[in-house]
């Protein structure tokens, strides 16, 4: 007695196709699981077997070899129960196996029978889709998340015996499929208001011309300058996630978070932040079962690093390559995993260790070595990779006395806004889809300037001794600046602009 089932397995991010073989022979019983398990696949056969039994249901007493294929990738998950299951039941005869031969499963199997959410359900329904198994059956506690795919069907179960009813015809078998507009999307929240920022409007604009092209960002000031709060506020004027950014983000929640937990429904970009406490492998991803790390989990949003020069050198260092390539692979002995890092890195930093040097008023107690050692925590190639560069000062007593004013969220954002709609009709045609993302011929397109232009690049690279990278940082920063203004072309006060940003010494 054979039968066959199909499942999936997670490779990072993504799903690969995963055949539940049964066989059921006469010798003693017992259960073998083999194709490379791991100890949570090889301790399903327990479960299973106590859960078969308390559905009402009866477990073979035969010798059973069950065959996960392919043989030669890694098992792992408690989301194998549920096909392992159903496929010992089709080979037992309580399950007709064309029928059941029809569908996918994932599902965790508790001792009394219920189908437990699983990790990774997002991920895995889009991989058999993929692979053309557009039917799957699934925890019930997990469509929440899966309900964002489209052109597939979901049929949600709370218990191996009412799957076991559905597959023989007992109960009617009912679909879910969801479309683009039955998605649901919660309404956004943004409870912050960068009106509440008494001052610092030069600030408010850097952090737009950041948010417009998806520019890193380095705030430095003294401590109450309102470096926390400018960060605070900075994801409420970056654009809502459209539909594929959902998609991306909510695959790396579904294997990152606890089953069945809440997934970011809202639209709002992530927005990470790490205590600077934190090491190169959660920063950045790792382990000896690689899991993503705060740079993936912060893919298509916000990276906060609040004080900087505090983290470890180590850590920091391990930024360099997500900043430059927007991915991490992480390589162990069985493989390597590839995760998505695309995301805006925002920091701050004070200008001393005592944070008040140069500020009116205030004696700074450092010396000039120590100012030196605390700025070195920040390495050179990691500041060149920084686009913008924005000093702080304490707000004047006549501005906290008036109050309010200044700009707000929602006129940010509609600048933000207006300038990305301005870059998306530009790289339609291409694969940048930002300023900030633009490889060095589509500079040459698209970042042209005029020869007083030219003239002021070079002296400012010659003077503050530019390296090429932030050569050309300085004029995609530019076209942002230029985008922000509606201008078709980057005039020398773009350029200006741009170089006083990225021509700071830290």
């Amino acid at each position: 007695m054979y039968a066959v089932i199909q499942t999936g397995a997670l490779m990072g991010i993504d799903a690969e196709a995963v055949s539940v073989e049964t066989d059921l022979a006469n010798g003693l019983p017992g259960m073998n699981i083999v194709g490379l398990p791991d100890q949570s696949v090889r301790e399903a056969k327990e479960r299973i077997r106590t859960a078969i039994r308390n559905s009402g249901y009866v477990f073979p007493l035969k010798r059973i070899t069950v065959n996960l294929a392919p043989a030669d990738s890694r098992k792992e998950g408690t989301h194998f129960d549920l096909p392992i299951a159903i496929s010992l039941m089709v080979a037992s005869g309580s399950i007709p196996q064309k029928r059941a031969a029809a569908f996918a499963f994932i599902g965790e199997l508790s001792l009394d029978g219920r189908v437990h959410p699983v990790r990774g359900a997002l991920p895995l329904a889009i991989g058999l889709r993929r692979l053309d198994m557009r039917r799957l059956v699934l925890p019930r506690e997990n469509l929440p998340e899966v309900s964002l795919l489209t052109d597939i069907e979901l049929y949600p179960v709370s218990s191996l015996g009412e799957a076991a009813r559905q597959l023989s015809g007992e109960q009617d078998l009912k679909a879910v499929v969801f479309e683009r507009e039955q998605r649901r999307q919660l309404p956004v929240k943004r409870n912050l208001d960068f009106s509440e920022v008494l001052g610092q409007e030069p600030a408010k604009r850097a952090l737009a011309v950041a948010a417009a092209g998806a520019h890193n960002v380095l705030l430095c000031g003294p401590p109450g300058a309102g470096k926390t709060m400018l960060a605070a506020r900075f994801p409420g004027i970056l654009p809502e996630m459209d539909y594929e950014e959902r998609l991306e983000t909510m695959i790396i929640q579904s294997i990152s978070q606890k089953p069945g937990s809440s997934r970011g429904e809202t639209g709002v970009r992530p927005f990470r932040q790490p205590h600077h406490t934190v090491s190169a492998a959660v920063l950045v991803g790792g382990g000896h079962r690689p899991e993503p790390g705060e740079v993936t989990l912060a893919h298509r949003g916000v990276l906060f690093l609040d004080e900087l020069p505090e983290f470890r050198r180590s850590a920091l260092e391990a930024l360099r390559q997500p900043i430059e390539d927007r991915r991490v692979t992480v390589s162990r002995l069985n493989g390597s995993v590839c995760y998505p890092a695309d995301f805006i890195l925002l920091a701050t930093m004070n200008p001393c260790p005592c944070g008040y040097r140069g500020v009116p008023g205030k004696e700074c107690a450092c010396t000039e070595t120590q100012i030196r050692r605390y700025r070195n925590r920040i390495s050179g190639p990691l500041i060149d990779r920084i686009d913008l560069v924005i000093d702080l000062w304490p707000v004047q007593c006549e501005e906290l006395a008036a109050g309010g004013g200044g700009l707000t969220t929602a006129e940010l954002r509609r600048q933000v806004e207006n300038a990305r709609s301005i870059q998306s009709e530009r790289y339609v045609k291409n694969d940048a889809q930002l300023n900030s993302r633009l490889s060095s011929g589509q500079i040459r397109q698209y970042c042209k300037i005029g020869a007083s232009g030219k003239l002021l690049l070079e002296q400012a690279y010659r003077r503050f001794g530019l390296s090429a990278r932030a050569y050309q940082k300085v004029l995609k920063l530019a076209r942002t600046i230029a985008d922000l203004d509606s201008s078709v072309s980057i005039t020398d006060l773009h350029l200006a602009e741009a170089l006083r940003y990225r021509c700071h010494y830290v």
